[in-house]
């Protein structure tokens, strides 16, 4: 789990650059910080098989994006916030209209992120399984397609209004809260906000993660 404070410009991102973030160290999940290797950068952290929870203080979001096969191409998002006792604080859900998987992943986290912003939420730990979206936050990864880049921009602007903010990559067994989140997009006749109470799709899946299931 990867902490990173104020993003940089996006200047580099049009020119297809990582996307710009400073890292300035990791944390495991009990809260510890990470040895770094022998020429002192961080040690590559695996990505974890199980939902885990955020240190008291911090709320975890977890997003995912869902975009059917086929010629419609028809997109959903969806998201998650807990606290440090896995409690059910916020869940959202809309569709998009058709877009890549990609873009559907990306504006799974722009939405989270902003729903940070609207409620207040200075410190938070963001996680997905999307691989390729982690990375591109942790600047490991390029991105060159149109759509992409705005998003990129677009979430990059939303970090720096964040004090503290972790993010790390969950195999899709951890991340199935906000798996079912998304699903629940695409019947969403408008964007969908749960506070406190989550849908009973998810209900069981809340529970067993709480449990370390």
């Amino acid at each position: 789990m990867m902490r990173v404070h104020r993003p940089l410009g996006i200047g580099s991102m049009l020119l297809c650059h990582p996307f710009s973030a400073c890292l300035v160290g990791s944390r495991a999940a009990s809260g510890g910080r990470r040895r770094g290797d022998n020429n002192g950068s961080p040690s590559p952290e695996p990505s974890a098989s199980t939902w885990r929870k955020p240190e008291p203080g911090r709320l975890k979001l977890n997003f995912d994006g869902s975009s059917k096969h086929g010629a419609s191409r028809r997109a959903s998002i969806g998201g998650v916030y807990r606290d440090h006792e896995g409690g059910f604080v916020l869940g959202y859900a809309e569709r998009i209209g058709a877009a890549t998987s990609s873009v559907a992943e990306l504006a799974a986290l722009r939405r989270g992120l902003e729903l940070a912003v609207a409620n207040g939420w200075r410190s938070v730990w963001i996680e997905g399984d999307a691989k390729t979206v982690v990375d591109i936050v942790r600047s490991r990864a390029r991105v060159r397609a149109q759509e992409d880049l705005r998003l990129c921009g677009e979430i990059e602007a939303l970090l720096p209004l964040l004090d503290d903010m972790s993010v790390s990559h969950v195999r899709r067994q951890g991340n199935r809260v906000a798996h079912g989140f998304a699903k629940l997009g695409h019947s969403a006749a408008r964007p969908r906000v749960w506070r406190d109470v989550p849908p009973d799709e998810v209900l069981r899946f809340l529970q067993r993660d709480a449990e370390g299931r």
